[in-house]
């Protein structure tokens, strides 16, 4: 697992450095007359578990540095030449106290996970890269993102990465109180209409012989 906190823009904040794997595999069916290759998320690896990569630029070590994609193939992954694994690295996943509901919702979801929000190359050539844009555990990030379209993927996040999260959840993150309910006594009156009810305290007026008016005979 990563070390944490690293020291962004001046600011302290509990930092994750992880690699993207996107797979391109071939369209098949009808859509391939359209599309012959498509992308998709494989996997999001923190920098501690990620394969021996190519010495040079490829990765980083500050924020700002250039991310080149690194063909690769993961362990256990079966042959197929038509089938190919990029691996984007230096990719920081911070939290931040203001969203920490965003990662308690994440935490408390069937399977917590990585959300990557990636943009495709609008290129027919195999050869063409996807571009993902940035990483996140936050369910708020995922949520805003898509309101935008944008194209987000997600992938399980492993049991050590929630541990670490929920470190940071049980220190930050505060439920809202629940407001005490209106006793019922207080509630607006209505009709069937759901119009409100008028209530008068004068007793109600009698019907028939000898209500009012003339005696009875």
């Amino acid at each position: 697992m990563a070390q944490i906190p690293e020291t962004l823009t001046g600011t302290e904040r509990p930092t994750l450095w992880v690699g993207v794997v996107m797979r391109r595999e071939p369209v098949t069916g009808p859509m391939s007359r359209w599309q012959r290759w498509r992308w998709c998320l494989a996997d999001v690896v923190p920098h501690d578990q990620l394969p021996a990569l190519p010495p040079g630029p490829t990765v980083g070590v500050t924020p700002g540095d250039p991310v080149t994609a690194v063909p690769i193939e993961p362990e256990g992954t079966p042959a197929n030449d038509a089938v190919a694994h990029w691996l984007f690295p230096h990719f920081p996943v911070i939290l931040f106290r203001d969203d920490a509901e965003g990662y308690y919702l994440n935490l408390v979801s069937p399977q917590p996970c990585f959300w990557v929000m990636w943009r495709a190359t609008e290129s027919d050539d195999p050869q063409a890269l996807p571009a993902p844009q940035v990483v996140t555990l936050s369910y708020h990030d995922a949520g805003r993102w898509l309101d935008a379209q944008e194209r987000v993927d997600q992938v399980p996040a492993p049991p050590a990465v929630c541990e670490w999260l929920a470190g940071f959840v049980d220190q930050h993150y505060q439920p809202e109180p629940k407001r005490r309910k209106r006793p019922q006594s207080f509630e607006p009156l209505t009709d069937r209409f759901g119009q409100p009810a008028r209530v008068s305290g004068a007793e109600p007026r009698r019907k028939g012989p000898g209500a009012g008016g003339a005696a009875d005979v």
